[in-house]
């Protein structure tokens, strides 16, 4: 089975053609929600092709990581289109090179439905690790919806998407934020009944999550 590195040095060059149609029709329209409110130094976890770049805000320091280096080279194309200052590193979300409370805030964008269900965990405990307790992670994810129509549409897209981005609609991301020593603050449907915007900040008992960090196999996206 390929890694996500390898998945998606693969679908790089089409990346963006292939989400597209997403893009117009859907994800532009709830990007900003990520960022509503965020400033000082904001990590963008699986910054993918830069997508989120034009609603950065401006005030803020941006650090953007991938796991697939083809990803970040197409996002390097787009620096112009940043809002905000911007620095871009392959790195694996579980395992961040990065100072314990070094961030003010944590977004990954459809990250998490891509991650295989034994990384949840460690990626959670690590955007916890970095935020500072002020600080805040958010996360926008597809979910498995409850309703007839999608959920048979969703049904007929699973094998596509399983090949080409290793996502899935079944990740208990939100169920698994307080093993990694999370507490939720939101969570909503920004599309109704499939894509969810999820809030969540370090316990404020100070506990961390046990999991613990994985060689490094897939990770990042979008």
């Amino acid at each position: 089975m390929a890694s996500n590195a390898e998945r998606y040095g693969r679908i790089a060059p089409l990346y963006d053609m292939l989400e597209l149609p997403f893009e117009y029709a859907r994800y532009r329209r709830i990007r900003p929600l990520l960022f509503q409110g965020l400033s000082g130094r904001i990590l963008d976890a699986g910054v993918g092709t830069g997508r989120n770049f034009a609603f950065y805000p401006a005030s803020a320091v941006v650090v953007g990581i991938d796991i697939s280096a083809a990803m970040l080279a197409r996002a390097q194309r787009k620096r112009q289109k940043a809002t905000a200052e911007i620095e871009l590193q392959q790195m694996d979300v579980t395992r961040l090179d990065f100072p314990d409370t070094s961030f003010d805030a944590a977004v990954a964008t459809f990250l998490f439905c891509v991650l295989p269900d034994e990384q949840q965990v460690p990626a959670l405990c690590e955007l916890g690790r970095i935020v500072k307790p002020s600080g805040v992670i958010r996360l926008l994810d597809y979910v498995r919806p409850r309703g007839t129509f999608r959920r048979v549409i969703t049904k007929l897209w699973e094998p596509w998407i399983a090949w080409a981005y290793g996502a899935s609609f079944d990740r208990r991301t939100e169920e698994q934020l307080p093993e990694a020593g999370l507490e939720l603050v939101d969570s909503r449907f920004v599309v109704p009944d499939l894509v969810k915007l999820i809030s969540a900040r370090p316990a404020a008992d100070g506990s961390r999550g046990q999991g613990s960090a994985v060689p490094v196999e897939g990770s990042i996206q979008r």
